[in-house]
């Protein structure tokens, strides 16, 4: 029994320091085993436009010749806590040579008025203000007629009928005997007697002015003593005949129409604006009027006046805009283009350029660095010409990517 104890207690020390050895070397094992289960990634090196071309150290693409850069191992990057691909996307770094290679050119985003364009078509019309109808102040026969085709230029101071009129005739007539009384009663001693000449003068003379004769006229029948057969007509302007109603020859009444001027050195042209840009529409706004008949150059008019109803079928109201047409290259019933521009409020503005539509959003790339680019997403709102206005997304100063845009976001793309 005293053998039994004398041998059991060494084994049972043994065994205790043979299970402590064993649990060092498994503790020990395992802490190295911590230090070198990260696997060692070798870099590599690829081009941003071809990425199958893949080396183990930094150079130029033999394909492109473009400067390559690191190729990032996701599943180093997963281990290490980097950022995942969608952060990634957000920053891309660029080369001086890349940028140059790219055409990456940046603008700041600045504070501007920009005019909203309001595009309307327009039909040019006779400015009714500018048009008269040539008519008969006394009834008789044409006998002849000086213009005798539509289209045909009239000057208001060359005649553009003659006609014959009993009538006119007659009180030619009288107008010469009443010269001659006052001639013979002028000297008479009694004033009634000589105011009475006088008036005789006065109310022929006056019958002749309401016959269409005018000053002139009546002082060559006072040279001439003798009454004029045909009296020439007039036209009240200048302008162009757009209605012929007679024919030489033809008896005409008092106030009968012969022909319709249209004086077209000055013409309107009413617009179509629709019903929910009227709010911006006002008297006096400058307009700009483009027709393919005068290319060079555009035309500038001012809105004259608001039509005060609105086309039931195409929804929208006409202005009336009041232009001059030298040249008299624009004609009646020409379609034109109208350029209504509104100011708008002071706001943040980046060339159209600048901004990527992906379908869902818009997208501009910010250089937060140099060579260190950052998508943001922004809300847009007018454009004018090659400008847009930046409602949220970005601040003044911020420089954007104006060109190379997609290039940059292609480049993210691969990352």
């Amino acid at each position: 029994m005293a053998l039994n104890k004398k041998f059991a207690i060494p084994l049972v020390i043994i065994l205790l320091a043979i299970a402590a050895g064993g649990g060092w070397f498994v503790w020990q094992n395992k802490k190295g085993g911590k230090a070198t289960d990260q696997p060692q990634v070798k870099q590599l090196y690829t081009c941003s436009m071809h990425p199958y071309i893949i080396k183990d150290k930094p150079g130029l693409c033999p394909v492109c010749g473009m400067e390559l850069i690191k190729k990032i191992d996701s599943t180093a990057k997963r281990i290490a806590g980097e950022p995942q691909k969608s952060e990634m996307h957000e920053h891309v770094s660029l080369s001086d040579k890349q940028r140059v290679m790219a055409n990456v050119a940046t603008a700041e985003a600045t504070k501007e008025t920009l005019n909203k364009e309001i595009n309307a078509v327009g039909i040019v019309q006779y400015n009714q203000s500018r048009q008269a109808k040539v008519t008969a102040w006394i009834a008789g026969r044409l006998e002849k007629l000086n213009v005798n085709s539509i289209g045909a230029f009239v000057s208001k101071e060359k005649p553009v009928a003659e006609i014959y009129s009993p009538d006119l005739v007659a009180t030619q007539q009288e107008y010469l005997l009443a010269l001659k009384s006052r001639e013979q009663l002028k000297n008479s001693p009694i004033a009634s007697i000589s105011q009475n000449g006088e008036g005789l003068v006065g109310s022929a003379r006056q019958r002749l002015l309401l016959f269409g004769v005018k000053e002139s006229q009546i002082a060559d029948l006072e040279k001439s003593g003798k009454p004029n057969i045909k009296i020439p007509i007039y036209s009240p302007f200048s302008g162009v005949v757009i209605e012929k109603m007679v024919q030489q020859g033809q008896y005409v009444n008092i106030g009968e129409a012969l022909y319709t001027i249209a004086d077209l050195s000055s013409v309107w042209i009413e617009v179509e604006v629709y019903e929910n840009e009227v709010s911006n529409i006002h008297l006096g706004q400058q307009v700009e009027i483009r027709s393919q008949s005068v290319p060079d150059k555009p035309l500038i008019g001012r809105i004259a006046f608001v039509y005060p109803f609105l086309d039931p079928k195409t929804r929208t109201v006409k202005a009336r805009i009041e232009l001059a047409n030298p040249g008299l290259k624009l004609k009646p019933e020409m379609f034109v283009n109208a350029i209504i521009r509104v100011p708008l409020s002071p706001s943040l503005v980046v060339p159209v350029t600048a901004v990527m539509n992906t379908g869902k959003r818009q997208v501009v790339w910010v250089e937060i660095s140099p060579g260190m680019f950052e998508s943001r997403t922004v809300q847009v709102g007018q454009q004018s010409g090659d400008k847009v206005q930046i409602l949220s997304g970005l601040q003044s100063g911020d420089k954007v990517a104006v060109s190379g845009g997609y290039l940059i976001d292609s480049e993210s793309q691969l990352k």
